[in-house]
């Protein structure tokens, strides 16, 4: 369920027309795909200790990150400024997977996965510093994996592409190889979720077409 603070403000010229983009990830992917879709946010990483935090199920520990993330960057921009956190985890069989730690640890964790499906959540928080308002919500899309060989899970992890992703892969890359299909958002997989945020950002008064014209630093 959406959550949304405080009052929803009337969309206004003023506000849709000087509003500052800023995306609370380090993740070159979040942010290819953002630029694609006509932004161009300032990158701001946020530094949270992702391993602080709890929540009782994956979907909500994926948003509690994302909101965590948005929270210690919002306090270090410039007013009117909208900050994006987002946070991807896998839901594999009820156990929330985030990035593995070691080459060894993604290998097990493909064996794990090899022919089953799981849940790939991410966590967005939207924050308005000129109002102090935001927006919190999880997209979940279906991910069903294929069944790669021994001699093609090491190869592939022996790229290193996997440690740096939530349930160590990504369809975008070489890991596309070896997922067979998904159910939703094929974005939300990447890490972040156009549709969702369009909805974000409007329940917090801006247009999405405005900020093709004002996001980053201009």
């Amino acid at each position: 369920m959406t959550i949304v603070s405080g009052p929803l403000p009337p969309l206004t010229p003023s506000k849709v027309w000087s509003v500052h983009v800023v995306l609370a990830s380090q993740s070159p992917a979040r942010l290819a795909v953002l630029r694609a879709a006509g932004l161009d946010p300032e990158v701001i990483v946020s530094g949270v200790d992702e391993d602080a935090y709890s929540a009782p199920s994956t979907g909500e520990l994926a948003t509690v990150l994302a909101s965590a993330k948005a929270s210690a960057v919002a306090d270090r921009v410039p007013p009117a400024s909208l900050v994006i956190g987002c946070d991807s985890m896998l839901d594999l069989g009820g156990t929330a997977y985030g990035k593995p730690a070691s080459e060894s640890e993604a290998a097990q964790r493909w064996r794990s996965m090899s022919g089953k499906e799981g849940t790939l959540y991410t966590g967005h928080c939207v924050i308005d510093t000129a109002s102090g308002r935001r927006v919190e919500e999880a997209a979940a899309t279906t991910v069903r994996f294929g069944t790669p060989t021994e001699a093609e899970i090491s190869a592939y992890v022996a790229t290193r592409e996997p440690l740096g992703m939530a349930g160590a892969f990504t369809i975008e890359g070489l890991g596309g190889w070896f997922v067979d299909s998904i159910d939703g958002d094929h974005n939300n997989v990447i890490g972040i979720s156009l549709p969702l945020l369009r909805t974000m950002f409007a329940e917090l008064g801006t247009s999405i077409p405005a900020l093709w014209k004002t996001s980053g630093r201009g």
